[in-house]
């Protein structure tokens, strides 16, 4: 067996292709080119400045902290200073068209969409016995049994038993509809009215209703979904000539 290979850039785009991924690069080859297009398009520049932070930003996420760091990770990815750079240049253009484009669009879909960003935290007991999960329903009302006590009585499963039944915060469309009704109307603390679904029948008592804001997270979340809405519309419009 030889002590090392030689691979180059022709075995690399084989086994691209070997793998199936031709069509995963080929779209993120048609995104650049989309999002270099349209910032050109709009006059968006970078400036050095902001390119230095947002660097600066993207070594402290992927916790390249020295120097020496930064460059085992440029050597580990095969990139050169100046690809690090375009790397960045490309991620800030990417933010900037997104809040060129949608900016001014957030808000006034966050307030029209305000139920579906509002979340929960609840505990639920699924159970096979309609009939027992009403006994358990009026016995909750009537405090001769708390929850917890319920949740280690039925839950079957040791991780979601040992967190009495605790699902974590959830947001509209983590639950099925007929659900996400019951728990949004809801005045917390309550227990809900025993509901029926192909699941079982659902024990479910809401601790508490976030009611949302739009803070800096949640706004470049939906920027995301819109800049990411966008691009694909813009994929499907186009028409990419390949040559290998």
């Amino acid at each position: 067996m030889t002590d090392f290979f030689i691979i180059s850039g022709e075995d690399i785009l084989y086994q691209i292709k070997l793998s199936c991924q031709i069509p995963d690069m080929i779209e993120a080859i048609a995104i650049r080119k989309i999002i270099a297009d349209a910032a050109d398009k709009a006059g968006i520049k970078v400036e050095t400045g902001e390119l230095q932070q947002t660097a600066d930003k993207m070594r402290l996420a992927k916790k390249l902290v020295k120097a020496k760091d930064t460059e085992a990770w440029l050597e580990k990815h095969y990139l050169s200073l100046n690809e690090f750079k375009e790397l960045v240049q490309i991620s800030l253009l990417s933010a900037k068209l997104a809040n060129h484009l949608f900016a001014e669009q957030v808000e006034p879909f966050f307030f029209e969409h305000l139920l579906d960003y509002a979340a929960s935290i609840t505990y639920e007991v699924v159970l096979d016995d309609e009939d027992l999960a009403w006994e358990l329903f009026y016995a909750l009302q009537e405090n001769k049994i708390c929850f917890p006590d319920i949740a280690q009585r039925y839950i079957q499963e040791p991780e979601l038993r040992r967190v009495g039944g605790y699902c974590g915060i959830r947001c509209r469309s983590n639950f099925s509809p007929a659900i996400a009704d019951c728990v949004f109307t809801a005045h917390p603390p309550q227990i809900l009215k025993p509901i029926v679904t192909q699941k079982g029948v659902h024990l479910i008592w809401v601790e508490e209703i976030i009611q949302p804001h739009l803070d800096e997270e949640l706004r470049c979340k939906i920027l995301r979904e819109f800049f990411s809405a966008w691009l694909k519309q813009q994929l499907d419009e186009i028409k990419i000539v390949v040559q290998i």
